[in-house]
């Protein structure tokens, strides 16, 4: 591939000068004056967010009961690890989706806490809250206007798990004391338990949980659907996903179950579905998907705009826990697309230097989610897309007609089906392993970043394919180990030296900033 260099950067040279060894970087990046102000307003405007949810008793409360809670002091911190070395066009983008991400969490911590029996007690409001656990795609929502679906596990183990890398351990101990097994994923093991540990919110009228990822994620929804029903009377529907889901003759099956998780919702929560709500929601969803689909476009031409875990984590927030919902996703949409179009247009690049393409597979560690961003500005790897941000590549029925309200239940099932990871690590050969070349090819990566999530079993079985078809296509495949949220299994640093060995060795390079090859980030948040 031909490196491409770009114009000189204002502020820090070296970006290992900000750190120190210690929880959180020794002092805020200089980026000339006007994306250094920039910078600035937005973290004030994250701590104003922060300071407007602790004003209320409730979540006072809720800090001094919770375990968890403690994490969110870091999300300053979050949000500078994300912005490393940004500057212009690619600093707006993460600062406009964490900006959104980061409200988002605080708002449904607040009705989480608002409802909760043990902080606000707000009866009422938690009749009208329906549980769904981490992995829901909450397409089964899109036609309750009047109903909170609230992610009950997303604010204390996979948003606090990128707030602080040690958050995760406690609950993995708790739960391997009661027995579970240690060879599990860390991510539903830890969710079990948060609730063996009795530390997780109450409230709901009931709960619709999902098979979407994996057999570890069932034995967790097992056990917290156990406690749900027989503590504390919330009832509990599973709503399931065909493992292969590309195939057509499963549509039907799983529009059905779709049909009975409706129902099941509406009869606990006295809402009826509302068709007009419904096909609302279908056309933010829509939106929401043109404009990925967009930016794909963008990140196909010599000068791709930013990727990284904000993008990610973003399309997260929009897709699973909005699903078209809120009215507050599409000026943001639309904001986040016009800076990277302008960017496009001015040739704006992250780093003074691309040399590498790539296309980011695998499941990502959770304690280490700033890598991306981090492998720009070291080694000139530019990430094109993630794996994880591709979530929904088609349009749904989006008019009220007969035929249209049939086709709704396909289509959400077709949502559920495609939830975040779970497309790619389920459904065959295809997804898994066609289609990352096919965006190879789309989008002229010469690279892969394949994450290894070493108590995942979706691509035990595939590394051989993987191996030979990169080397058959002349690309790049370097395999990056972890554990998604232990951190004890893969340091941050040893994450960091998978890559750091394979630029220096296979590729004989060398950094660009050699001052953050190895960071003293081990005890940081």
């Amino acid at each position: 591939m031909e490196t491409i260099v770009g114009k000189e950067r204002v502020g820090e040279k070296e970006l290992g000068v900000l750190f120190d060894g210690g929880k959180v970087r020794k002092r805020r990046e200089w980026r000339g004056l006007k994306d250094t102000l920039y910078d600035y307003a937005r973290w004030l405007y994250i701590m104003s967010i922060l300071a407007k949810f602790i004003a209320k008793p409730r979540n006072i409360k809720a800090m001094f009961r919770y375990r968890w809670m403690a994490n969110y002091l870091a999300t300053p911190h979050m949000v500078d690890k994300f912005t490393m070395g940004l500057r212009d066009e690619a600093l707006r983008i993460v600062h406009t989706s964490m900006d959104f991400v980061v409200y988002d969490v605080a708002s449904t911590l607040d009705n989480i806490f608002k409802g909760d029996r043990r902080t606000g007690n707000d009866t009422e409001f938690s009749k009208r809250c329906v549980l769904t656990d981490e992995n829901a795609m909450t397409a089964f929502m899109m036609g309750f206007p009047n109903v909170k679906a609230i992610l009950r596990e997303v604010p204390c183990m996979f948003v606090a798990n990128l707030l602080t890398q040690y958050s995760s351990t406690h609950y993995l101990d708790v739960a391997q004391q009661f027995g579970l097994a240690g060879d599990v994923c860390p991510m539903p093991e830890a969710e079990a338990g948060v609730s063996i540990d009795d530390d997780f919110a109450v409230l709901g009228c009931c709960a619709v949980q999902v098979n979407t990822t994996c057999d570890g994620s069932l034995m967790g929804n097992g056990l917290i659907a156990k406690r749900l029903e027989r503590e504390y009377g919330i009832p509990t529907f599973q709503l399931v996903a065909p493992m292969r889901h590309r195939e057509p003759d499963v549509q039907k099956y799983a529009a059905e179950d779709m049909k009975k998780a409706i129902a099941f919702v509406e009869e606990h929560t006295g809402q009826k579905w509302d068709w007009n709500y419904y096909f609302d929601s279908a056309r933010r969803v829509n939106d929401a998907t043109r404009k990925r689909m967009a930016w794909l476009e963008i990140n196909s031409t010599p000068y791709p705009q930013f990727v990284g875990a904000p993008f990610s984590l973003y399309n997260d927030t929009n897709y699973m826990g909005n699903c078209g919902r809120s009215k507050l996703f599409p000026p943001v949409d639309a904001k986040i697309l016009k800076y990277a179009e302008k960017g496009y247009r001015e040739k704006k690049m992250m780093a003074r230097e691309y040399r590498h393409r790539a296309i980011i597979w695998g499941v990502q560690p959770q304690y280490c989610i700033d890598m991306l961003n981090w492998m720009v500005h070291c080694w000139g790897i530019v990430p094109l897309t993630d794996m994880l941000s591709m979530i929904n590549t088609r349009m749904i029925a989006e008019d009220d007609t007969p035929e249209n309200r049939e086709q709704a239940y396909y289509d959400m099932a077709w949502l559920n089906e495609n939830m975040i990871m779970r497309n790619r690590t389920h459904g065959g050969y295809k997804v898994l392993v066609d289609e990352l070349w096919e965006f190879c090819d789309k989008m002229g990566a010469d690279m892969v970043i394949m994450w290894e999530h070493m108590s995942c079993k979706a691509l035990t079985g595939m590394h051989g394919q993987f191996e030979e078809q990169a080397r058959e296509r002349g690309i790049h495949l370097v395999w990056v180990c972890h554990d998604l949220c232990d951190p004890r299994v893969f340091t941050r640093q040893a994450i960091r030296n998978q890559l750091n060995d394979y630029m220096r060795t296979v590729m004989r390079e060398e950094p660009l900033d050699p001052s953050i090859e190895i960071l003293p980030d081990e005890n940081a948040w």
